[in-house]
């Protein structure tokens, strides 16, 4: 399985990773107008699987510019799969090489329109015209070639590790360690339960609302769905 490790104390949000992300995707641009940010789109979407974050904040009496490049964290075990497969059986694909988490054409049976209810980071979105659901694929037909994702590779500041799960928790740790003496408060977001491993330097909220989440929920009105199409699987199969 394979894991990232995003520091955040290293990003200067030169946006590299969220061109080189629709570089390598082939995905069309945004059209976007000013809205009083430099983050540009304002929010993820159907084409834009990574977005560089920007919140301005006043932190100890002190001005503080904060970016998270945000994307899926591709859980180490999916509540979106969980769901998906409530509705159809490949909808959701985990790659158990490497740990991907992938949309497929039968996302589109998916019966909701609200990201968060598949997702406790609010990460996927759904294509209004054809009804599919997107987001980042880790590059999953580059590492299975054995190149680091997009992203990774173009990352200018070192902010963007990529590579087996036990050497980043491992490089994780050692990271958080020398963070610390600059930034107390330092911690590690969710690394038990995400492939993607955030560490920041100050509260999360600060960040984003959603930079922190449960990977292991998922929204109860689905949750039951998921029970009901799972128990009429099971009458199809015996009956």
């Amino acid at each position: 399985m394979k894991s990232f490790l995003v520091d955040l104390t290293r990003c200067t949000a030169c946006r590299g990773c969220q061109v080189a992300c629709k570089q390598w995707n082939k995905l069309p641009a945004t059209e976007t107008s000013n809205w009083g940010s430099h983050q540009n789109p304002k929010e993820l979407n159907p084409d834009t699987y990574k977005l560089v974050r920007f919140e301005e904040r006043i932190i100890e009496e002190k001005l503080h510019w904060l970016f998270f490049p945000e994307q899926c964290r591709h859980c180490v075990d999916p509540p979106c799969k969980a769901v998906g497969d409530g509705y159809a059986e490949g909808a959701v694909i985990q790659d158990p090489d490497t740990g991907a988490v992938y949309y497929t054409d039968l996302s589109k049976d998916i019966d909701t329109d609200d990201p968060e209810e598949l997702c406790p980071y609010n990460i996927p979105r759904r294509n209004p015209e054809t009804g599919i659901w997107s987001k980042c694929n880790m590059c999953n037909d580059r590492v299975k070639n054995g190149l680091k994702p997009a992203c990774v590779q173009v990352c200018p500041t070192g902010t963007m590790e990529f590579g087996d799960r036990e050497d980043i928790l491992e490089l994780a740790q050692k990271r958080l360690e020398t963070v610390k003496k600059e930034f107390p408060k330092a911690q590690l977001i969710n690394e038990d339960t995400v492939n993607v491993i955030y560490l920041v330097g100050y509260d999360p909220a600060e960040y984003y609302e959603y930079l922190m989440a449960d990977a292991g929920s998922i929204s109860p009105r689905l949750f039951h769905r998921r029970q009901m199409f799972a128990g009429l699987r099971r009458m199809r199969q015996t009956g």
